[in-house]
């Protein structure tokens, strides 16, 4: 234990997710020996970030004016949704070039251990979305575990009445990895979504 401002540092990126303890107090210690121009532009950056940023009126991804650049494409189809649970897991689709529809952000997945149910999600906004019948299909693009299929069956029971297609995103084995150290769920995802060659 420090005593002072390093403690308080160290205490508040300890609450940073994904940080331990042992990062906190390796980073905090990183700024303490920082040069004082780079910390006061990392402060700054911190503080621009809080009064800048904010949800895109339309998907809900992050944007610094009322729409989203995706939202702004004129050239992006209307006709095909991709529903994901972070504006990161937006990032993580477009770098792969592949897909020109749009975007919906949830803003997390179902979980009833945390307190999270469909109504602390962007469900509500989604469906009067979709009520207006520019969309055909609805990719459900949520996260391959216990609350993404929970949250992807969700609005799968709840779109399929509107008459709109509703796919998954195929999940299985990574490129690269080992057939012995796949788990038996993503080992019987692959198997469910082989396909011919």
């Amino acid at each position: 234990m420090y005593e002072g401002a390093i403690q308080d540092l160290i205490d508040e990126l300890g609450r940073l997710p994904g940080i331990g303890p042992k990062s906190a107090q390796r980073l905090a210690f990183h700024v303490l020996a920082a040069d004082p121009t780079d910390v006061r532009r990392l402060a700054q950056t911190l503080l621009r970030v809080k009064d800048v940023v904010k949800f895109c009126s339309i998907c809900f991804n992050v944007a610094e004016d009322d729409k989203c650049r995706i939202c702004r494409d004129a050239r992006r189809s209307d006709e095909v949704l991709c529903v994901v649970e972070e504006p990161k897991d937006v990032v993580a689709i477009e770098r792969t070039n592949e897909f020109r529809g749009r975007y919906h952000v949830l803003g997390g997945a179902i979980n009833p251990l945390e307190g999270v149910g469909p109504d602390n999600l962007r469900i509500r906004e989604l469906m009067t979305r979709l009520s207006q019948g520019d969309v055909k299909e609805l990719i459900l693009a949520t996260d391959p575990n216990t609350e993404g299929e929970a949250t992807a069956t969700y609005l799968a029971l709840l779109v399929k009445p509107m008459g709109i297609t509703v796919s998954r995103l195929a999940s299985g084995l990574p490129v690269g990895g080992d057939l012995e150290y796949a788990d038996e769920i993503t080992l019987g995802r692959a198997f469910e979504g082989r396909r011919t060659i």
